[in-house]
This record gives C-alpha cells, structure tokens and sequence, in this order.
C-alpha cells in the first residue's frame, strides 16, 4: 500500500520560511516523480512543483520562492517555501507520478498525500 506523509506545516509569520517534507512508501521511489500541490480556502489544488530524473518544474507562482529537492536515499522530497505570504496560506499535498513530471502538471498524479496545513499571518 502505497502512503505519502507529509509533514512541516505549521503557522508562520510574513516573510517567514517553512520546509515541508514528505516521506514515501509501498513504492520504488527513485523510480517516481514527486511534486507538490496546494489547495488555498475556497479555492481549487493547484500544481507548485515537481522533481523527476530531468529535473525540477516549477509553476510561475512559486518560482524563485519554492525549492524542491529529493532524497532517494531516504524516500522523501521536500519543498523549501522562503518569503511566505499570507497568499500562500493552503492546505499541501505531496503526489507521487510513476508516468513522470506530465501528470504531475497535469494535477493527475497516482497517488496524493493526505496534506499539510500551513497559516502564513500578516
């Protein structure tokens, strides 16, 4: 059974940094796109980023502030978040894509954690 736990999230203040993490199991996780998506209050998941063997995708809204990274040794990846704005206040999920990055920013991966909040206060 294939479970993806994230963790990290949290309250922050404006300006502020968090580091989510998300620990992957019941699957070969080398072999795995892994990205991360968000879902704001009222509003629909949206993609933010993805790392494969070619590399990491960002979507504009995040880049330059959003770093993820993996660690296959350890099945996890993480999303370094700097600069947080109260905008960035949403509920993150860790996904897990066996066909690559595509589905990931395509918001159809296999499989999706079951989500970290983070409160970003003015």
């Amino acid at each position: 059974q294939v479970q993806l736990a994230e963790s990290g999230g949290g309250l922050v203040q404006a300006g502020g940094s968090l580091r989510l993490s998300c620990v992957a199991s019941g699957l070969t996780f080398s072999r795995n796109a892994m990205g991360w998506f968000r879902q704001p209050p009222g509003k629909e998941r949206e993609f933010l980023a993805a790392i494969s063997w070619s590399g990491p995708y960002y979507a504009d809204s995040v880049k330059g502030r959003f770093t993820i990274s993996r660690d296959n040794a350890k099945n996890t990846v993480y999303l370094q978040m700097n600069s947080l704005k109260p905008e960035d206040t949403a509920v993150y999920y860790c996904a897990a894509s066996y066909g690559g990055t595509y589905n990931l920013k395509e918001g159809n991966p296999d499989y999706w954690g079951q989500g970290t909040p983070v409160t970003v206060s003015s």
